[in-house]
C-alpha cells in the first residue's frame, strides 16, 4: 500500500454552451500531476489530453466500474479537457453502445461513426476556449439524440442521489416510468453501459467521495442511501479497493505505471 502524491488538480468546471447541452452534461479540466486516482465513473467522456511535451490525443473514455490508481511514466500530463456525455448519446455520436466502451480508452478517430471522426478532427489541436467554440458550432449539425434518451435520463435521475433525495429501487423506478425492469436494463446497457443497480452503486460511492471526510460516517451512510455504515464501507471497499477511512488518510493501493492513457481503464 502506498500513498499517491502530486495528484492532478481539478480546475473549476467550464460552463456548457447551450448548443452543447443536448449532448454534454459537464465540461471539466485537470492540470498537472504525476499520479492519479481514478474513481468509478458512470459517464462516457470525450477527452483531449495534452502531455507536457505538447503531444495531444483525442480519446473516448468509457464508464469505469472500479477505481484504478496510476503513476505517470514518460510524458507527464500537462492538461486534460473532459466532456462528460449525457446518457443516451454514445450511439448517435460515436457509433457504438455505451456498453461497448465500459473499461476502455479508445482513440476518438477509431470509432465507426462519421461524427466521431469529425469530432476527432475538431478536438485535437485547439486550446480550451477555441475548442468549446468549435464544438458549439459542430454539435448542432450532428444527428440528434434518440427519442428514448429522455426516458433514460428520467431513469438516471430517479436512480441518482440528488439534493438529499435517496435513489429509488430499480423495480419502483421501472414502474413509475411504465417500463419493465428488463426494458430498463436494456436502456441502461445501450445508453449508460451499466446495469441500473451498478449505476446506482457507483453514484452512491461518488457521493461519499464528494462529501467525506467532513461528515460523520454514519450520517454520510444514511444520506447516501445505505442501510447502515457497514454497508457503505463494504460497497466503498468493493469499488475503490480500500475502505473509506484508508482512502481518506492516503493509504491507497500501489499505483501502476500509466502511459498517456492505457487502452483499457479499470
Amino acid at each position: 500500500m502506498t500513498t499517491t502524491t502530486a495528484a492532478p488538480v481539478p480546475l473549476p468546471a467550464v460552463s456548457v454552451p447551450d448548443d452543447l447541452r443536448p449532448w454534454v452534461a459537464e465540461i471539466g479540466t485537470v492540470t498537472g500531476g504525476e499520479s492519479v486516482a481514478h474513481a468509478p465513473d458512470t459517464a462516457t467522456k470525450l477527452v483531449v489530453r495534452v502531455e507536457a511535451g505538447g503531444r495531444r490525443d483525442a480519446l473516448v473514455v468509457g464508464p469505469r466500474t472500479r477505481a484504478s490508481y496510476h503513476r505517470a511514466d514518460g510524458g507527464q500530463l500537462a492538461s486534460c479537457v473532459q466532456l462528460h456525455l449525457k446518457p443516451g448519446t454514445a450511439r448517435p455520436l460515436l457509433g457504438v453502445a455505451a456498453a461497448d466502451l465500459v473499461g476502455r480508452v479508445v482513440p476518438l478517430r477509431e470509432l465507426p461513426a462519421r461524427s466521431a471522426r469529425q469530432l476527432a478532427n475538431s478536438m485535437a489541436d485547439l486550446e480550451l476556449d477555441d475548442l468549446i467554440a468549435r464544438l458549439a458550432r459542430l454539435f448542432p449539425q450532428l444527428p440528434p439524440p434518440e427519442s428514448r434518451s429522455e426516458l433514460l435520463r428520467a431513469a438516471v435521475a430517479a436512480l441518482s442521489l440528488r439534493d438529499g433525495q435517496v435513489p429509488g429501487q430499480v423495480k419502483d423506478v421501472a414502474r413509475e416510468l411504465a417500463v419493465s425492469e428488463r426494458q430498463l436494463r436494456n436502456l441502461f446497457a445501450e445508453g449508460v453501459g451499466l446495469s441500473p443497480k451498478h449505476y446506482a452503486r457507483i453514484d452512491r460511492v461518488r457521493a461519499v467521495l464528494a462529501q467525506a471526510p467532513t461528515a460523520k460516517w454514519a450520517d454520510l451512510a444514511a444520506r447516501s442511501g445505505y442501510y447502515d455504515q457497514a454497508h457503505m464501507t463494504s460497497d466503498f471497499r468493493s469499488l475503490m479497493g480500500v475502505p473509506p477511512r484508508s482512502f481518506f488518510t492516503g493509504r491507497l493501493p500501489e499505483a501502476r505505471p500509466c502511459q498517456a492513457f492505457a487502452r483499457t481503464a479499470a
